[in-house]
């Protein structure tokens, strides 16, 4: 039986490695790596043809056959119906779907038909599983960043640097101009081969498009060149390559134009490229070695994020080596057999603009900072990362500080005001209270902010008059500094400043909108409801529909909901 697996694993290879790019662009919402267990049972125990599929086999696949064989009960239950959803399309989008086939309609009808029943089997075995949680746990490897997540919350304040200097950065990757030249040299649609994806003689002129040796070896080079198909990985991650028709890969149309002249959309791609620092880990013959170090390149990331940047090479070995150690049994072998492990990690982050090495120091660079803090935040994991005082924006100060303790937000407006005239602050702050008028929170933020700076603020609160979302502000501290000439507040910008009142105490949940209401008590808000739907405030009908659902008087209730119908039959 395991020469069979074997054979139809080898024989499926290919055609899962054309999915998985096809997937990339075509069902990102997929996961492809769910689909190799259902393709590969498919073929020994219901089609020598890969490209043959039958409703009835399809469900005797998947009820019968998964159950058995499935080896993470709760991905599968979340992810194997749309992953082999995915895989029929491209079988069908790509001419794979043989004749003797059912339709891909029939296919996918009969998807939707067994998936309560497949999640409920699914559900079974993750219950007959629960009974052994207690007994062991399951580890990460080298990259869980989960085993650091109290470690990472104590780290003091990291500061980012702001996006024209991270692109700067970027732009000088030499794993991007590698997979940017890998791609061009593909060009508009290359055929790929389905046991490897290029020849030897391919091989050897993509080697020389992206300046790497040929290797010395008696096999086939397309065998021993590792670093030549991790940077083939990159140039999907980065969708400079991307599937073509039938079994063809073709270059981007904007990738010649790498590096990018908008800051933007330079991150943006290097961003698409983050996780390839996965491919920084050691590869061995041996794939149980492999595995045993898998996630070593994460694993170095975050010990240089939470030593403040940077590591002495040989305690970050040493470090590395005895967790390797403790969580396989083949972990110290595999150190062993890999000689240098740190060599590979370190040599593809340096590429890819994430460390740099200083004698025997390694460092986080700037870009790799930034980096490492998306991989913990995708982790879902939480650190306390904030743009550079003197990079941050406006809006990025009034959007921070709205998340922190009230001594914390302080300190930042108080830094941030240091570095700039009392003037040029207000008219920033109120610039960017103006950005969204939806937004009452950062407009409340930003007037009360701009209130502190007295007579200074002046030409900012004039300049703000012109917008309906800060004209009940700026007439209001005009008002109060006494400025000649300045307009009244009125009794609609008195019902915008309620509105906004509660537009963010509702933010803040149901209790704290109820009370808010009961403060005022039910007079002033019947009285207010009587007048307040008039107001054309971006949130007034969601108040007022929110006001009837909530509010304990019933009479109350009742007003709203006359004053969301004189609201919307106005709009």
């Amino acid at each position: 039986m395991t020469d069979r697996i074997e054979v139809a694993a080898t024989e499926l290879r290919p055609l899962l490695e054309e999915f998985i790019m096809w997937a990339r662009s075509n069902a990102p919402g997929s996961d492809p790596e769910l689909v190799g267990p259902a393709a590969l049972w498919h073929r020994l125990a219901f089609s020598q043809d890969l490209g043959t599929w039958k409703r009835a086999d399809l469900r005797n696949l998947l009820l019968d056959r998964m159950p058995k064989v499935v080896e993470d009960p709760d991905a599968a239950a979340d992810g194997m119906l749309p992953a082999v959803d995915a895989y029929l399309t491209f079988l069908s989008q790509t001419g794979r779907l043989a004749k003797g086939s059912d339709s891909l309609a029939d296919l996918q009808a009969e998807l939707d038909d067994v998936e309560d029943e497949f999640v409920e089997l699914m559900e079974d075995l993750l219950d007959d599983d629960g009974a052994g949680d207690d007994e062991e746990e399951e580890t990460g490897d080298l990259g869980d960043f989960e085993a650091f997540a109290d470690e990472l919350a104590e780290l003091d304040t990291i500061r980012l640097r702001p996006d024209s200097e991270l692109a700067a950065a970027a732009r000088r990757s030499p794993l991007v101009a590698k997979a940017r030249d890998l791609a061009l040299w593909v060009g508009s649609g290359r055929r790929v081969g389905e046991d490897t994806l290029l020849t030897d003689a391919e091989v050897e002129e993509a080697l020389a498009a992206v300046g790497l040796p040929r290797p010395e070896t008696d096999g086939p080079v397309a065998e021993a060149v590792p670093q030549l198909w991790n940077i083939w990985n990159l140039a999907v991650d980065l969708e400079f390559l991307e599937p073509g028709e039938g079994n063809t890969v073709a270059v981007q149309d904007d990738t010649s134009e790498w590096p990018f002249d908008d800051d933007e959309d330079v991150l943006d791609a290097w961003m698409l490229g983050l996780h390839s620092v996965d491919y920084g880990d050691p590869e061995l013959d041996d794939d149980d070695l492999t595995m045993a170090l898998a996630g070593l390149t994460r694993g170095l990331l975050v010990r240089l994020l939470l030593a403040g940047g940077s590591r002495e090479r040989d305690d970050l070995a040493r470090e590395l080596a005895e967790a390797a150690a403790d969580l396989d049994e083949l972990g110290g072998d595999a150190w062993e057999a890999a000689g240098d492990p740190l060599a590979p990690a370190i040599d593809w982050l340096t590429g890819y603009g994430m460390v740099e090495v200083e004698g025997t120091t390694v460092r986080l660079t700037p870009l790799g900072t930034e980096g490492v803090v998306h991989l913990v935040d995708d982790a879902d994991i939480e650190v306390d990362a904030r743009p550079a005082i003197e990079s941050m924006s406006a809006h990025e100060l009034l959007a921070l500080s709205a998340e922190l303790p009230e001594d914390e937000a302080d300190a930042e407006f108080a830094a941030w005001m240091q570095l700039r005239e009392p003037a040029k602050a207000a008219e920033e702050l109120l610039d960017a209270a103006a950005e969204d008028e939806s937004d009452a929170l950062i407009r409340v933020q930003a007037a009360s902010v701009v209130g502190t700076l007295g007579e200074a603020a002046v030409p900012a609160w004039q300049e703000a008059l012109k917008q309906p979302s800060l004209r009940p502000y700026a007439a209001t501290h005009l008002s109060q500094l006494g400025v000649e000439g300045a307009p009244e507040p009125t009794q609609d910008d008195t019902h915008w400043l309620i509105l906004d009142m509660w537009t963010i105490s509702a933010g803040l949940g149901r209790s704290e909108f109820v009370s808010s209401l009961r403060d005022i008590g039910p007079d002033m808000v019947n009285g207010l409801l009587e007048v307040i739907w008039k107001i054309p405030h971006a949130h007034v009908e969601e108040l007022l529909d929110l006001i009837s659902q909530v509010h304990p008087d019933k009479q109350i209730a009742k007003a709203a909901r006359r004053a969301l119908f004189k609201a919307r039959s106005s709009a």
